[in-house]
């Protein structure tokens, strides 16, 4: 296991978003399903992205890797029974959607994941769905999580589910595109609408027809999609944003963020509005596009509704830490359904570090809290590692955050980039 040293530190200059990570799989995938060979430019290199790649190549794609792009000969959205065990490493995109593209080819399909794939990250939604639209989809266990056994093809042409985790629809809504012929879905309790409409956004890229009824309840998909060869590239991630985001605020220092695009589909970009709210001052080049941080004197806490950005969590509680008053975080409760339970998981970690905070059923309580430096543990979770990082970088005392080596699912160069704004982290 690897570990982080964290000594207090100010930090402030100019670093480079990473690429986006939600971006990336759905890049390779519907390169995967097109006829030709697309280019896929500034990808993010991390696990997530190499366990897409593995299964895009069981299903008969070729894929060509190289230090800065990917060249991905689809299949024509003919997909070939994979002859091994699709492993979806940490991923649980991977696990929703290339599970559910699997309802579409006629021979059994496995697939498993690690240890928070095998055990908390619920796939239920879809395995119901793909059932009901008449295919043999099954949790090996019989307890609804991977490893998972799915036999297609689609039969049937309506399958309702549940919403509440968005991926499950992505990937239904994607096999529905390539289905033999048109699917309709009825979503109850739609949740996390932002990255239904990130997919959305692909297929307007791609001119896949589909559609929708308001209020993200009703789909029709019309079925035997083609798509051509795409070149894309990559941009910054909207999530990982956060983390300098939060580290420049706290510290009461400008930093300037580069690759930042703010007309990017991405969800979690509410995360900015939010902290507006709260005080924080933010300049915008969309030229250029870079994001500036002016240093803020303090914020003011208050109650958010967080489903449209889940994946804030974290950071958000620990920027809540510092702020003058409350913040109540509330309809969040997918959230303990991700790598880890993160309601449960930054709670327990930041009371270590001495943080006010109240665990509630679907979301947090944050009381103003001076943070001090502790031993805490990143539960395997990228972000809960990365936010606990940026609360270390602000505490008196120093820290020792245990088991970082998650952060490279998203931000893989985060210890280089910090370091290079003045974080003084060392790796042990």
């Amino acid at each position: 296991m690897v570990d982080f040293a964290i000594t207090p530190s100010v930090v402030e200059g100019a670093l480079t978003l990473p690429s986006s990570k939600s971006h990336t799989l759905r890049a390779i995938l519907f390169a995967a399903l097109a006829k030709g060979t697309s280019h896929i430019e500034s990808y993010l290199d991390s696990p997530d992205t190499h366990a897409m790649i593995g299964a895009v190549r069981l299903l008969g794609a070729k894929v060509e890797v190289q230090k800065d792009s990917l060249f991905i000969e689809g299949c024509s959205g003919k997909l070939k029974t994979p002859d091994d065990v699709i492993n979806c490493g940490n991923s649980g995109l991977v696990l929703r959607l290339i599970g559910a593209l699997s309802g579409l080819i006629p021979e059994y399909c496995i697939l498993t994941g690690d240890s928070s794939i095998r055990h908390n990250r619920p796939i239920k939604p879809l395995l119901e769905a793909l059932s009901q639209l008449g295919c043999f989809a099954a949790s090996s266990r019989g307890d609804d999580f991977a490893p998972l056994i799915i036999k297609g093809p689609f039969t049937k042409d309506f399958a309702q589910l549940d919403g509440q985790d968005s991926q499950p629809v992505s990937g239904l809504l994607i096999a529905g595109a390539f289905a033999p012929h048109p699917i309709k879905l009825h979503v109850t309790n739609p949740g996390e609408k932002p990255w239904i409409d990130l997919t959305l956004d692909w297929f307007k890229r791609l001119n896949i027809p589909y559609y929708k009824m308001q209020d993200y309840t009703y789909y029709e998909m019309y079925g035997s999609g083609s798509i051509n060869s795409f070149s894309y590239k990559v941009p910054g991630d909207l999530s990982t944003i956060a983390f300098p985001v939060a580290t420049a605020l706290l510290n009461q220092s400008k930093l300037v963020l580069h690759n930042v695009d703010l007309n990017d589909i991405q969800g979690d970009k509410a995360l900015l509005c939010i902290l507006e709210e709260m005080g924080a001052r933010f300049s915008v080049d969309p030229i250029e596009k870079t994001l500036s941080i002016e240093k803020t004197p303090s914020l003011q806490g208050k109650k958010i509704d967080l489903n449209c950005c889940i994946d804030a969590l974290p950071i958000l509680s620990v920027i809540a830490c510092f702020a003058k008053g409350s913040t109540e975080i509330t309809n969040a409760s997918i959230a303990r359904k991700k790598e880890s339970d993160r309601i449960s998981c930054i709670t327990s970690e930041l009371r270590k570090m001495g943080a006010l905070i109240e665990e509630k059923e679907d979301g947090l309580i944050i009381h103003p809290s001076t943070l001090h430096g502790a031993l805490v543990n990143s539960h395997h979770d990228h972000r809960i590692a990365l936010s606990l990082s940026v609360a270390a970088l602000s505490a008196k005392g120093s820290s020792c955050i245990q088991g970082i080596e998650c952060i490279a699912k998203t931000y893989p160069g985060f210890c280089e980039d910090f370091s290079k704004i003045g974080a003084q982290i060392d790796i042990s």
